[in-house]
């Protein structure tokens, strides 16, 4: 049975009051920033945390209960600090295989993310979409189920890149990547054949828009690039309801890393031109045994 991810399962609705929520947006990394920046449009009157579990990145490589354990030990120690309203899992991996048991674990609503197949698959003429993902992702029956449920009468790509993320966490940190490197990633999501080609491609990686950019200039001809970010933030509008309109946003918002090992003055000056201005470092290394 496909539990719906982005919906939350046994939440009241929220109830709403005069003081401003807490929205803390948890990733393994940088990818997040994708998501952050929707929510922060959508509730700019909101307290913000960033979380970036560096220490854990990426979580690809790690096994499935390696990675639940380590999403709900981080969150632990997350949720008790900062007590936010409501989390928003800005990482398909980690939506895709721990929502179920941090929604046992804690009462706050939980948001997540998933592979936009349908967008894809509604916005498609030719019915040639490809999924760009993480081998984990696209391997998830998840994954399956979603091409199964909405993307049936489309021809469907899936493709499992191995270094895009890091690549964008690379840019991010200084260290710029070829643009054929790059490429060599998205070649694969385009497909012509039979007459017809590939016209949407889901991003189903948050940290793939943070290269869109290089994805347009690089890419063999236009296609729809399907971001899920929008719709997570509409999905956290309808949990906590609108901003408030007597209130803006009374702090800096704040990231939170949990090693920062990756931390340069290029990183620095990126998170606050994305409005996250004061970073933190709660240290919390990755354990494998």
């Amino acid at each position: 049975m496909r539990i719906d991810l982005l919906a939350g399962t046994v939440y009241r609705p929220a109830v709403m009051t005069p003081r401003v929520p807490t929205i803390l947006v948890f990733d393994s990394g940088l990818g997040g920033l994708t998501v952050f920046a929707e929510v922060l449009k959508a509730r700019p009157d909101a307290r913000f945390v960033y979380a970036a579990d560096d220490a854990g990145f990426p979580y690809g490589r790690l096994n499935e209960d390696v990675l639940v354990a380590r999403v709900l030990a981080v969150m632990e120690r997350l949720v008790s600090l900062h007590a936010p309203d409501l989390v928003v899992i800005a990482c398909n991996t980690a939506s895709t295989l721990v929502l179920p048991a941090l929604r046992q674990r804690f009462a706050v609503p939980f948001v997540g993310t998933v592979p936009a197949v349908k967008p894809a698959a509604a916005v498609s003429r030719s019915r040639r979409i490809s999924v760009l993902a993480t081998p984990g992702t696209v391997a998830r029956d998840y994954t399956q189920d979603l091409v199964r449920t909405y993307a049936g009468d489309c021809q469907v790509t899936l493709v499992g890149s191995r270094h895009l993320a890091a690549y964008a966490e690379a840019e991010l940190t200084g260290r710029p990547v070829a643009d054929t490197d790059i490429m060599a990633e998205i070649a694969p999501c385009f497909v012509a054949e039979d007459g017809g080609r590939t016209d949407a491609i889901a991003l189903a990686c948050t940290h793939y828009p943070l290269l869109r950019d290089r994805f347009d200039r690089l890419a063999p001809w236009p296609v729809a690039w399907i971001d899920p970010a929008p719709a997570i933030a509409r999905r956290v509008v309808q949990l906590l309801g609108g901003p408030l309109a007597v209130h803006e946003g009374e702090e800096d918002a704040l990231a939170v890393f949990t090693s920062g090992a990756g931390m340069t003055a290029a990183l620095c000056a990126a998170l606050s031109a994305r409005g996250l201005p004061r970073i933190d470092i709660e240290a919390m290394p990755l354990s494998t045994a």
